[in-house]
């Protein structure tokens, strides 16, 4: 018999309960597909039993969930589809091709056409895929019934059971798409808390090459949760080159996965930007799956306010002489508080991989907070590895260097900040793209925006 300590831990939280209101997936689209909509919702009973994480949870312990654990968020926007939006909310392009999504939902008013794309690249929303005449057990749908069986994996939990829309795109084995490709995560206001999920899938076949752009912006102060899970596959001398920015305001809250894996002789290039959000976390994991895979990732965390961040890499190779270059930024003011993860495996009989991870952060007060953490694993033999992180203040030095010439003191700090976290996208063979991600840096540093 529970005690009623016992039966008050386990009862639902206001945020749980108000995510099951209204679910029925079997009137969600793809609801005719039976193993869907047993997977939708064993994993929402799975949420509803364990809950949010705590912070027992070695993963979840710089990720903070009580405060969330009371709120009541919807657990979708019936009016996504339609809901007014301005026509500037999108912001300036940073790809030739534009997906929008609006609250979980694609906008087609607000994107390109998708009857005119490049020879060989193929987009199509999921909504228009679970509503189609597929079969129904089409491989190109079964990812959405994949197990999630740890409590950590609250939030990908909540995805399976309420995604109903995302991105499905396809890269045809040999084709090099010249145009990038920019999808729009717009978190939009309701005027009640509500929540959205979106759930994407990348192909590139053998030899495939394809630059992808996603942003996540909000508007209209949306007191808003989203929560995005992209699933990534690689082919065999495949190239993707991915860059996800992450740029909104002060009241929105976005979880977001990516799961990666890559096959023999293929590169993957994730270049992430934490740029706002109050509360925003991003796990990264990476599977070189075949002889010669490599992942080349960057990233930077720029926190103010009271804003939290939290990144969580996890790289494993599996294969023998395979490659990961992990390169990582962090500047935390005023109370930001910054927390970054960098898990490398080298898991038994990846011998003669090369793995290195760095990560450099900025304490620019006093009541600014950054943790990081690189683990390194090694099961393998002849392996070339290196981690390494610091956690410092601007060099005095340089600091003395800039104010001796008649750089004024606050003028000195901006130009170091910014140096500091350019770094990460200067890797980016696009000279617009990488001028146009400085200048979004720029404007997050403190005294160097316009």
């Amino acid at each position: 018999m529970s005690t009623p300590a016992t039966a008050d831990r386990r009862a639902p939280s206001p945020f749980a309960e108000a995510m099951q209101r209204g679910f029925d997936p079997a009137r969600a689209p793809g609801g005719h597909l039976h193993w869907l909509r047993d997977a939708r919702g064993a994993h929402l009973a799975a949420f509803l039993r364990d809950g949010l994480p705590g912070p027992r949870e070695e993963a979840w312990r710089y990720t903070p969930l009580r405060a969330l654990e009371r709120r009541a968020f919807a657990p979708s926007d019936p009016e996504a589809a339609t809901r007014v939006i301005a026509g500037d909310a999108p912001g300036a392009r940073l790809g030739s091709i534009r997906l929008c999504f609006v609250n979980g939902a694609l906008r087609p008013e607000l994107s390109d056409p998708l009857g005119s794309l490049p020879e060989g690249l193929g987009v199509e929303p999921l909504s228009a895929a679970l509503s189609g005449p597929r079969p129904p057990g089409s491989p190109r749908l079964l990812f959405l019934g994949r197990r999630y069986e740890h409590p950590a994996d609250a939030f990908a939990r909540l995805n399976t059971a309420l995604a109903v829309d995302g991105a499905l795109i396809h890269v045809a084995a040999g084709a090099r798409i010249e145009a990038t490709l920019e999808l729009v995560f717009i978190g939009a206001g309701t005027g009640t808390p509500t929540s959205w999920h979106l759930r994407n899938l990348v192909e590139l076949a053998a030899d495939a090459r394809l630059d992808l752009i996603e942003r996540h912006v909000s508007i209209d102060g949306a007191d808003a949760l989203g929560n995005v899970l992209t699933h990534i596959h690689v082919a065999r001398g495949a190239r993707l080159r991915h860059v996800r920015v992450q740029e909104c305001d002060d009241a929105a809250r976005l979880f977001a996965r990516t799961e990666a894996a890559v096959a023999g002789e293929g590169l993957y290039e994730p270049l992430s930007l934490e740029l706002g959000a109050a509360l925003s976390r991003h796990e990264l994991n990476v599977d070189l799956q075949g002889r010669g895979a490599s992942v080349l990732t960057r990233g930077a965390m720029l926190l103010h306010g009271r804003r939290l961040c939290d990144t969580r890499l996890s790289i494993r190779h599996l294969a023998p002489g395979t490659t990961s270059d992990t390169l990582w930024r962090a500047i935390a003011e005023d109370r930001g508080r910054a927390a970054f993860h960098g898990g490398i495996t080298i898991a038994e009989g990846a011998d003669g991989s090369d793995a290195a991870l760095t990560t450099r952060s900025l304490l620019l007060s006093d009541s600014a907070e950054i943790d990081a953490q690189p683990v390194l694993e090694i099961h393998a033999d002849e392996v070339k590895a290196s981690h390494g992180a610091t956690v410092g203040q601007l060099d005095p030095a340089a600091m003395f260097y800039l104010r001796a010439r008649g750089v004024p003191r606050e003028q000195s700090r901006a130009m170091l900040t910014f140096a500091f976290c350019r770094e990460v996208v200067d890797v980016l063979e696009d000279a617009s793209l990488r001028e146009a991600l400085a200048e979004r840096l720029r404007a997050r540093v403190p005294g160097a925006g316009p």
